[in-house]
């Protein structure tokens, strides 16, 4: 048995030095159906091998997303956010703004998204170092989901901020307390509100105003569900990929012999960056809640008994994935569940998220090739997102 005072995964603690791989090595090998008890005399079940988080993943009618994501159980209107849904109504929700993050749409804004990534390097590549994480990996999915969404650019560093408060509870710098993410919620919703005024006095080409318009069952979207759309699509379109693209370079420093091969060979920026996606896993878990009895290896699962699915141990598992404690540009195959396992929650910004690495990492090759750490790194306090707030990196500047 795993000691249970090892193994707390609703203690931010148990992930202060990132997410704890020996742990979910050993439950992978002794216990992968874990259960993890609270205090309030509640708990939930930690699920760590990739197969069982594929099949879990992928029985939406026996593991329910309705009932809540995250290990909390849902309130103040969460139930209306599209990840808290179950099909057909998440369906519906979903198919409103999915067009925008097709792959064709992708290809599509490939060039604008490039010159955003270039401008980004061009406001640090004469100064000879930055914040990696502030200066570069925050500014390119912040300023593509601003857009998308249809937030002035003047206002992404207060998304941001707002952003950081809600998804990092206990994090000392960015958010030591519940009050302070419950008041950027309702900031955000405030703000939202404001924007969505402008919006129907003066429509613009952005996924705002499109879910302004639409209907769902010839029903137009209520206050509450707009709140709930514009927080998924702000949060999220920044939150997962700016800690990849962090966590990504951080795993670079580690593999210099990695950075160099991708340097001697740009052939293999695709599969770098689905080896950072399963290296870094950015979103850590995600919970399921069980709709009637059931089992997982013969552990049985009582009806409403909360599921945990942990990616970063499924991407780990030596079952999927070859010497997978290797970080290896060129690995194929690598069918990792860094945005999902499929099914229809499978993540919806997954292009977009793969464009926006891809751009970022193609302009930090070419214009900063010998970026190197110059400082402390300093990892986020959380038990749900795996990420980096600040990496000091220090490189030859660009010459005028």
């Amino acid at each position: 048995m795993v000691q249970q005072a090892k193994v707390d995964f609703y203690n931010p603690d148990t992930f202060e030095g990132g997410p704890p791989f020996d742990i979910f090595k050993e439950l992978r090998e002794n216990e992968p159906v874990y259960w993890n008890p609270q205090d309030d005399g509640t708990g939930f079940w930690v699920i760590t091998r990739y197969d069982d988080v594929v099949e879990t993943s992928l029985d939406h009618e026996s593991y329910l997303s309705g009932h809540g994501v995250f290990i909390d159980d849902s309130v103040g209107g969460s139930e209306l956010m599209l990840v808290n849904m179950d099909p057909p109504k998440h369906s519906g929700l979903r198919n409103l703004v999915s067009t925008g993050f097709t792959p064709k749409m992708i290809r599509r804004m490939e060039p604008h998204v490039r010159d955003i990534a270039a401008a980004i390097i061009d406001n640090v590549v004469k100064k000879g170092e930055c914040d990696f994480v502030t200066d570069v990996a925050v500014e390119l999915p912040l300023q593509v989901i601003a857009e998308l969404i249809g937030i002035p650019q003047e206002d992404r560093h207060q998304i941001f901020q707002w952003s950081n408060q809600m998804i990092a509870v206990g994090d000392p710098e960015y958010s030591p307390t519940m009050d302070v993410a419950t008041k950027a919620a309702a900031e955000i919703f405030a703000y939202c509100s404001k924007l969505t005024a402008d919006k129907r006095e003066d429509p613009k080409d952005d996924l705002l105003t499109v879910l302004l318009n639409a209907e769902v069952d010839g029903e137009k979207l209520e206050d509450m569900e707009l709140n709930m759309f514009f927080l998924l699509l702000a949060v999220a379109g920044n939150e997962t990929t700016r800690n990849l693209i962090g966590g990504g370079m951080l795993a670079f420093f580690e593999n210099p012999d990695q950075w160099q091969r991708l340097k001697d060979d740009s052939s293999l920026m695709s599969t770098a960056v689905e080896e950072m996606l399963r290296w870094v896993s950015p979103i850590m878990y995600f919970r399921r809640t069980a709709s009637q009895d059931t089992e997982i290896h013969g552990q049985k699962i009582k009806e409403g008994d909360k599921v945990t699915l942990w990616y970063g141990s499924a991407n780990r598992d030596p079952e999927a994935f070859e010497d997978p404690n290797k970080f290896d540009v060129g690995r194929e195959p690598n069918a990792h569940v860094a945005l999902g396992a499929g099914g229809p929650h499978f993540c919806l910004g997954a292009s977009l998220a793969r464009l926006e690495i891809r751009l970022m990492f193609e302009e930090v090759v070419k214009r900063l090739p010998d970026i190197r750490l110059a400082g402390d790194v300093s990892l986020l306090r959380s038990y749900f997102i795996n990420g980096v707030k600040h990496i000091p990196v220090e490189f030859t500047p660009e010459k005028v």
